[in-house]
């Protein structure tokens, strides 16, 4: 098994271990095949492809429905009518092409791990909250909290979002096309978040690490979020990410502005009294 240490992305400065002590990176064996695959993962064929209206079907009936068609094998599935259900669509854990012809209510494709799904109209509050891979895309606009707690994959929302937007981010790549609201990127740990738009009050308020790209306006930066000077690699990797889903700055990658962790709080405890007061 080749080496995974040894990847070109390194060579691009994409595995930069910020974090102190032990490394939080992950590889995997050969060997450990047996611990690839998850419960209710289901091989599918992308070539074999159904459709089925969900307009008489309540969100168990939904999910019970798709979980039946991947079981068969279904790897391309169309879902009609979705009336902005809430809690559609979630947990799917294995590779799936899922094309939503509607609009979705609240903490729709919540745990996903693995599916490309194309949302033609818009979502509510808490979309694809804590997914770990795959690709989501939405047409139109999303609710609050966008995002919570990603740990991987491309969540891009062509429209604006709420407030709270990839809150408690762990991983992976958020994508606003519009405007996004108050405390986004808040207590975000890792990944980057790419707002096209204007961005609201405490942005990165807390957060411990990660990269948060705005193009427009920010009301105003939160706890320990500082600007940080744009790279040749940070706008090369925008420019090539932007490019997946039809997007680009107004101004072009080079004019956004790059928001980090200023690091004051990661040694928070240690902190005399009269400086705690100073960061809060």
């Amino acid at each position: 098994m080749a080496d995974l240490k040894e990847h070109a992305s390194r060579d691009m400065g994409m595995h930069s271990e910020q974090l102190k002590g032990r490394t939080q990176e992950r590889f995997f064996s050969s060997e450990e095949g047996e611990n690839f695959f998850q419960p209710f993962a289901y091989e599918v064929d992308f070539n074999k492809s159904t459709e089925f209206d969900a307009e008489e079907l309540e969100t168990k009936g939904i999910n019970d429905k798709l979980r039946d068609l991947m079981k068969a094998g279904y790897g391309s599935i169309r879902i009609l009518n979705p009336g902005a259900k809430h809690s559609i669509a979630v947990g799917i854990l294995n590779r799936l092409n899922l094309d939503i012809a509607g609009s979705l209510g609240y903490f729709g494709l919540g745990l996903l791990d693995g599916p490309n799904v194309h949302v033609a109209g818009r979502v509510g509050w808490s979309c694809a909250e804590n997914m770990m891979a795959g690709t989501v895309l939405i047409e139109k606009n999303a609710g609050s909290t966008f995002g919570a707690a990603i740990r991987g994959g491309d969540l891009v929302c062509k429209g604006s979002v709420g407030a709270r937007t990839g809150i408690d981010q762990k991983g992976g790549t958020i994508i606003v096309g519009g405007d996004t609201g108050a405390f986004s990127g808040f207590m975000m740990q890792r990944g980057r978040m790419v707002v096209l738009g204007d961005a609201g009050q405490n942005l990165g308020d807390s957060m411990y690490d990660g990269t948060i790209y705005i193009g427009g306006t920010i009301k105003s930066l939160g706890v320990d979020a500082v600007e940080e000077e744009m790279t040749e690699l940070d706008i090369a990797w925008l420019d090539r990410k932007l490019e997946l889903y039809g997007l680009s700055a107004s101004g072009g990658s080079k004019s956004m502005q790059k928001i980090v962790s200023g690091k004051q709080l990661w040694n928070y405890d240690n902190l005399e009294p009269t400086e705690k007061k100073l960061v809060l």
